[in-house]
C-alpha cells in the first residue's frame, strides 16, 4: 500500500477482544468494522505486528472515488489500544488526522452517532489511550450512541453488558448506518458525513 497520490486511512474499531465481550455495547467499534470487512469481502487477519487483526481494501466502487483503507481491530483490552494503533500508523504511515476510531458513546442516545475531529477522551479509555500513545487527540472519531445507564447501575457496569432484548432488533441498522458514515468520511469528508448522520 505504497500508492503516495491516494494515501491510506486506518480505521480503527475500538472493543475488548474474545467471546465474552463481543456483545457488549462497549464493543460496537469491533461490530462497525466487521460489517465494513463484509462490505470490502475480506476477513480480518493478524498483521505482523502481532497485536492487531486487519483488512487492506478500499472504499468506494470501481469506476468511482476510492479510497486506501486498513480496518483495525486491536487484540488487547480497550485501555491498551493505543499501542497497537500507533504501531499500525507507523507501519502504514498514517498521520493522525487520517485515523479514525470508532467508539460507544454515553453521552448520546442509543440508535444516534456523531463525528468529529479531535477533542478529549471523556472518560472512554480507548480514547485515553490513543490520545497518549499518538501524543495527539487530532483523529476522527465516530461516536455511536450507547445512552446513559437505567437507574443507578454503575457506568463500567453497563458498558460492558450487553445490549438490550429491545435494542438488539436495531442494532443491525445502527452498525449498518454507522459503517455508511465512516465510508462517508474517507470518501467525502467530514462535513458531509456530519451533515448526513450527525444527529
Amino acid at each position: 500500500m505504497t500508492d503516495t497520490a491516494n494515501p491510506v486511512w486506518l480505521v480503527v474499531g475500538l472493543g475488548n477482544p474474545g467471546p465474552s465481550y463481543a456483545g457488549h455495547r462497549h464493543n460496537i467499534g469491533y461490530l462497525v468494522t466487521d460489517e465494513l470487512a463484509r462490505r470490502m469481502g475480506s476477513p480480518f487477519r493478524a498483521h505482523k505486528s502481532g497485536r492487531a487483526d486487519v483488512v487492506e481494501g478500499r472504499f468506494g466502487s470501481p469506476g468511482s472515488a476510492q479510497a486506501r483503507v486498513v480496518l483495525a481491530r486491536p487484540r488487547c483490552y480497550m485501555n491498551e489500544v493505543g499501542g497497537p494503533v500507533k504501531a499500525l500508523a507507523t507501519f502504514y504511515k498514517v498521520p493522525p488526522e487520517r485515523i479514525v476510531a470508532i467508539h460507544d458513546e454515553l453521552d448520546i442516545p442509543f440508535d444516534t452517532m456523531r463525528a468529529k475531529l479531535g477533542g478529549g477522551d471523556n472518560g472512554h479509555n480507548g480514547l485515553k489511550s490513543m490520545r497518549s500513545s499518538l501524543g495527539t487527540g487530532e483523529f476522527h472519531r465516530l461516536r455511536v450512541g450507547i445512552g446513559r445507564p437505567p437507574g443507578r447501575q454503575e457506568v463500567a457496569d453497563f458498558v460492558l453488558s450487553n445490549y438490550s432484548a429491545a435494542e438488539r432488533k436495531v442494532l443491525p441498522f445502527q452498525v449498518d448506518t454507522a459503517a455508511d458514515a465512516v465510508e462517508c468520511l474517507v470518501l467525502e469528508g467530514l462535513e458531509r458525513t456530519q451533515q448526513k448522520f450527525n444527529s
